[in-house]
């Protein structure tokens, strides 16, 4: 299997996402990246749409449900908003949307923080497995794995897909 051009897949996100906040209204959304990888689409994401918007950063570790079962990750860095989350229409963004457990935990943490007025997700890819009714409202691709592989991001500069293999 081949991977799609994470580069060709923003310039894309880009247009489509542009499209769908001028078709809901909004003006001035606020971004917020999902550490880690999550961040580094959102920051080419907004360099793609030429915006100097404030990047907040999350980092969901305490609001994963399975915390109890995988403790707390070295990496573990404080969420950071440099905007207030009420009333406002957000734009999360992930890089890859798999289970939905990730972005469920998002929404938990963003709340928290406040009752914002929408939020419109954004993944660079859809692994199509869906545990939870949680889908992009832009994606960059779909596509369906095998149960023993994964897709893995690296970046941020340049951003680039790897396919792995968990049976080997």
């Amino acid at each position: 299997m081949s991977l799609p051009n994470p580069a060709e897949l923003i310039s894309q996100m880009a247009i489509r996402l542009k499209a769908h906040l001028e078709h809901r209204g909004i003006s001035e959304p606020r971004f917020i990246g999902i550490r880690t990888g999550g961040v580094w689409v959102a920051q080419a994401l907004l360099e793609a749409l030429g915006s100097d918007s404030p990047l907040g950063t999350l980092d969901v570790s305490f609001y994963r449900d399975d915390f109890s079962q995988n403790g707390l990750h070295p990496q573990v860095q404080p969420s950071a908003l440099p905007f207030e989350v009420e009333g406002q229409h957000l734009v999360l963004i992930d890089d890859v949307l798999m289970s939905g457990r990730t972005i469920r935990a998002a929404m938990n943490e963003l709340f928290d923080y406040g009752r914002p007025a929408s939020i419109t997700l954004v993944c660079l890819l859809d692994l199509d497995a869906g545990e939870l009714p949680i889908s992009p409202d832009v994606v960059g691709a779909t596509l369906s794995l095998q149960p023993h592989q994964r897709v893995k991001l690296s970046g941020p500069t340049p951003l680039e897909l790897e396919l792995q293999d968990l049976a080997l």
